[in-house]
């Protein structure tokens, strides 16, 4: 797929107000998806068509048909409570994917509950096929993962949750 025809697509979705669309040929993967007015895509992955109709309350246009889910929806991110007080959180450096492990099948870096140092090797966030080491920026105890093992994360997005140590 080349840069028109995703533009393309990018101004057929906005205009027939789809939230969401992943579309995969052979080796090639685009998923878009829209929030107001920003279109994030990602490309790479498997064979498979999916579309998700936009919010409820969103008006379509007269004549478009509404375009059904032909496969799961991508797991929600987890609601964060209200932080309590005190608690660090450790965000994203990158856009990319997150590994809680070094290595399928091995243990992950930290689990809830575990003591952490400075520096501490948190998790892996590969990004452009550069694998980059998310470290801990307080000593303390971790309260809560906040990732999904193997999913793509953004910018900012919050993974970890600390109690630092007094």
């Amino acid at each position: 797929m080349n840069q028109k025809e995703l533009k393309e697509l990018i101004e057929f979705l906005i205009e027939k107000d789809i939230a969401e669309f992943e579309l995969e040929r052979g080796d090639v993967k685009v998923r878009i998806k829209r929030a107001g007015e920003h279109t994030v895509v990602h490309s790479h992955g498997e064979p498979r068509f999916y579309a998700v109709p936009p919010a409820p309350g969103s008006a379509l246009e007269l004549g478009a048909v509404p375009v059904v889910a032909a496969a799961p929806a991508a797991p929600a991110t987890p609601v964060v409570p209200a932080p309590e007080e005190g608690l660090h959180t450790v965000k994203s450096p990158i856009v990319g994917t997150f590994y809680e492990a070094p290595s399928p099948g091995a243990p992950p870096f930290v689990k809830a509950g575990d003591a952490v140092e400075v520096g501490q090797v948190l998790c892996i966030v590969e990004a452009m096929k550069l694998l980059n080491e998310i470290e801990s920026d307080v000593a303390g105890e971790i309260v809560k993962k906040l990732a999904v093992n193997g999913q793509p994360i953004e910018y900012g997005q919050e993974l970890f949750v600390i109690r630092p140590k007094k």
